[in-house]
């Protein structure tokens, strides 16, 4: 489909040629009447005007030949030159039409096929497929290992729950969230860097534990959700080296403060990684939304984090994967201005 109309100008070329060969050309003409010239000036002059001094034959005649036809033969090699260098003209005016006829046709080409064949694409395309090829390996161990322990049996005795318009209403048991043991810093932690691999199982154990608190449930989901579409973009948190801030200002950050003060919470400086999760922020509303849903959550339940940890656990917490998304993502969408 590409090929087709850039042949055209090399065929034309080839035509004009062939009929420029089969008719005499410029210099043929003046060559032909300055050849016809000359001979009839030799002519004249030897056989009109010629000496009437006896002379010896043989070395009259050489010279009449000489005289006749040196300059023929001169004139129509001045011919062959200019015709050779017109033909060399044409042929490299030719030869240019051809190649960029190539060009036109090998770009054609690129356009048509979108791209499919470059190596930037295809290596993009693997690390897509290897992207998601981890991440469903990792929800398969998720799942595959969230055997939750037995429960007490909930208590069945109706509970007042206060309700809205501060009327009692009677509650059928406890909510599952109520009956699992408090969730201790130490696992939180943990279950925000994810397991570091499929043998990870203290990992998992904290994983586990941190799926039954619901509030903890809730930004390791969206955490998931974001690190997900995140590694499509081929951005993963372990190669992120961020700057490290005090815990001070985390903790400045937890109780509202914004501006100056705490813009050392947006430390991720990869110009690609930034660059990549902008132009998907403004481009994709499903990761537009999920970004924007993770940061709420991150920013909510690290607040009442602060309140009970440590300098400690704080700097723990702000080292793991979890913390690394919400530093890119925090300074992609202005959260730390």
């Amino acid at each position: 489909m590409a090929g087709a109309p850039v042949e055209r100008p090399a065929d034309l070329g080839l035509y004009q040629r062939k009929d420029r060969g089969a008719a005499l050309g410029d210099v043929e003409v003046i060559a032909i009447a300055l050849s016809a010239l000359w001979l009839a000036a030799t002519a004249v002059l030897f056989l009109v005007f010629g000496s009437a001094e006896e002379g010896p034959d043989s070395l009259r005649f050489v010279v009449t030949i000489l005289a006749m036809f040196m300059p023929v033969a001169l004139i129509w090699v001045a011919a062959t030159v200019v015709r050779s260098a017109r033909t060399m003209r044409e042929e490299s005016e030719r030869l240019h039409v051809a190649v960029e006829a190539m060009r036109l046709a090998y770009l054609n080409q690129q356009k048509a096929a979108a791209g499919a064949s470059s190596p930037d694409v295809s290596q993009k395309l693997n690390e897509i497929a290897e992207a998601q090829k981890k991440t469903e390996s990792a929800l398969a161990m998720f799942i595959s290992v969230r055997n939750l322990p037995e429960r007490p049996a909930p208590d069945t005795r109706p509970v007042v729950v206060s309700s809205g318009d501060d009327q009692p209403s009677l509650a059928l048991g406890t909510a599952a969230e109520d009956t699992a043991p408090p969730l201790n810093s130490e696992d939180f932690i943990s279950a925000l860097q994810f397991p570091e691999s499929p043998e990870d199982k203290e990992g998992f154990r904290a994983l586990r534990r941190a799926l039954q608190d619901r509030r903890a449930a809730q930004l390791i989901q969206a955490a998931q959700d974001i690190l997900t579409l995140l590694a499509q973009e081929g951005i993963y948190m372990d190669d992120l080296r961020p700057d490290r801030a005090r815990p001070e200002i985390w903790r400045k950050f937890a109780n509202g403060e914004r501006g100056r003060t705490v813009a050392s919470l947006g430390g991720i400086r990869d110009r690609s990684s930034l660059a990549l999760a902008a132009a998907r922020m403004r481009s994709d509303t499903i990761f537009r939304d999920a970004a924007h849903h993770f940061l709420r959550k991150f920013d909510h339940t690290f607040a009442e984090f602060e309140k009970t940890a440590n300098d400690a656990e704080i700097a723990g917490l702000t080292d793991t994967r979890t913390a690394r998304a919400f530093m890119l993502l925090g300074r992609v969408t202005g959260t730390f201005d």
